[in-house]
C-alpha cells in the first residue's frame, strides 16, 4: 500500500446527529469514512473492512461498546496497534475507562467532546498507520 492510499476510519454511534457531526468533521482529512449504527454492525464492518481507526461509542444497541472492543482488540497488549480505537462515552465514571484500557483502547473521550480534539487524535493515529 502506497503512502497516499486512503486509510479507513470506522465511526460507530447509534445517535445519527453525533455520527453526522463526526463524519462531517473527519471528511476534511481525506480518508475513507465508514459508518456503523450498532455494535453488531460495528464488529461486522471491522472484520470485513479492516479499518485503521475506529471511533466507538460505549452505549450501543445490539452489542455494547465493551463487547465490540473486546472482539476487535481484546487485550492491553494490542494498545498502540491498529486498528486504533477511540472510545467515546457520556459516562463520567473512571471504572469504565479503566475497563476499556484493560481491553486495549487507545484513547477515551467523554461526551460532549470537542470535534477538534477528535480530529487531533485521529490525525495522530493516521501518522502511525
Amino acid at each position: 500500500m502506497g503512502e497516499d492510499a486512503k486509510k479507513k476510519i470506522l465511526l460507530v454511534d447509534d445517535e445519527r446527529d453525533i455520527l453526522d457531526a463526526m463524519q462531517a468533521n473527519l471528511e476534511g482529512l481525506g480518508q475513507e469514512i465508514l459508518l456503523a449504527h450498532d455494535g453488531n454492525e460495528a464488529v461486522e464492518m471491522a472484520l470485513e473492512q479492516d479499518p485503521d481507526i475506529i471511533v466507538l461509542d460505549l452505549m450501543l444497541p445490539k452489542r455494547g461498546g465493551f463487547l465490540v472492543l473486546q472482539k476487535i482488540k481484546g487485550s492491553p497488549q494490542k494498545k498502540g496497534k491498529r486498528p486504533f480505537v477511540i472510545m467515546i462515552t457520556g459516562n463520567e465514571g473512571q471504572r469504565h475507562k479503566v475497563f476499556a484500557q484493560s481491553l486495549g483502547v487507545d484513547e477515551y473521550l467523554n461526551k460532549p467532546f470537542r470535534m477538534d480534539r477528535l480530529n487531533e487524535l485521529v490525525q495522530g493515529f493516521l501518522e502511525k498507520c
